[in-house]
């Protein structure tokens, strides 16, 4: 999915000078942005002050939409480096289409996948026949710099593997979690999982001392460490960690993130993740001159254009003034 922002900022994000070394509860409160004509998310990272969790760059949860006799998602092509983009629906479909070739409907509870690498473009919309309801999230992971150049490629799993407890059913979506693995690639160490919670029931969680977290509210109302959460807000846990509360006063769904903080210093601006201001221009040049990006074919429409780039970018621990 894209960033739309037409006013787009720098971004300067990971290191370690806001990582949390031990638990807190931070929460988050989401921004509002128009996605095409139809669809409205919530963003909570890049947040205020938050811009990681590990190597998760970027989170947008949006919906549930009812989008019966409208368009639904329509995001035209557009391009992705540096980065891996995560697509995960409770409701609706999404038909991915990249210039790889790849063409792919992803359904509720299926991950699509797709690791930009040094370049890649695609678009996202919904089918022409498609469910009333849309409700989803999309996320980015940013790539280290041993991969941040590998060539890119799309997967598309519909099995995944799931950890269960009583009033608890976690599907892995990314990573490790108590002893399961994702079958999705990935370059960092990670935790992705999508929590489904019964009403009335109360659940510990395992997690890893060394990873930072945050939880994702998706649906229902329930309770992350004694936090109320309601959909569509974010908890920001710190690390420290080796288990997790969780209790629903109703039927709940959650979303846990996490992983070892990133350390290394990315430039986030639009929907490109590099290292420099000159990363980034030189992307953008890319995406409005040349066949770098590659081409999105059967997109009824035309590409996105780039947004004008800021001149000049100051660094100031984490963030770009």
């Amino acid at each position: 999915m894209s960033n739309l922002d037409r006013q787009a900022a720098l971004s300067v994000c990971g290191g370690r000078g806001f990582v949390v070394a031990e638990p807190v509860r931070e929460l988050l409160t989401p921004r509002r942005v128009q996605l095409g004509e139809s669809t409205e998310v919530r963003r909570l990272l890049p947040n205020l002050g938050r811009r990681m969790v590990g190597a998760w760059a970027f989170v947008d949860h949006y919906g549930p939409d009812d989008i019966a006799g409208e368009p639904g998602m329509q995001v035209p092509p557009h391009p992705h480096m540096g980065l891996q983009t995560v697509s995960w629906l409770h409701d609706g479909e999404v038909l991915h289409r990249d210039s790889l070739g790849s063409l792919r409907t992803i359904r509720p509870r299926e991950l699509g996948l797709m690791t930009s690498g040094r370049a890649i473009s695609h678009s996202e919309e919904s089918p022409k026949s498609h469910a009333r309801f849309l409700h989803g999230a999309q996320l980015w992971v940013a790539l280290p710099e041993a991969h941040r150049h590998v060539e890119p490629h799309f997967q598309h799993h519909t099995e995944l593997p799931t950890v269960t407890a009583a009033g608890l059913a976690a599907t892995l979506i990314l990573g490790e979690l108590d002893g399961a693995t994702s079958p999705g690639t990935a370059y960092t160490p990670i935790v992705g999982a999508d929590l489904s919670l019964s009403a009335d029931a109360e659940a510990r969680l395992p997690l890893d001392p060394d990873f930072e977290y945050a939880v994702l509210s998706m649906s229902g109302q329930a309770e992350v460490d004694g936090v109320p959460m309601l959909p569509g807000s974010m908890l920001y846990l710190g690390c420290g960690r080796t288990e997790l509360p969780l209790r629903a006063d109703t039927d709940a769904g959650l979303m846990l993130l996490g992983g070892e903080p990133f350390e290394e210093e990315i430039v986030m601006w639009w929907n490109f993740i590099g290292r420099s201001h000159e990363d980034i221009a030189q992307a953008r040049a890319d995406w409005m001159t040349s066949a770098r990006f590659g081409e999105v074919e059967g997109y009824d429409g035309g590409r996105m254009s780039a947004p004008q780039l800021p001149s000049v970018a100051l660094k100031s621990r984490g963030r770009v003034r």
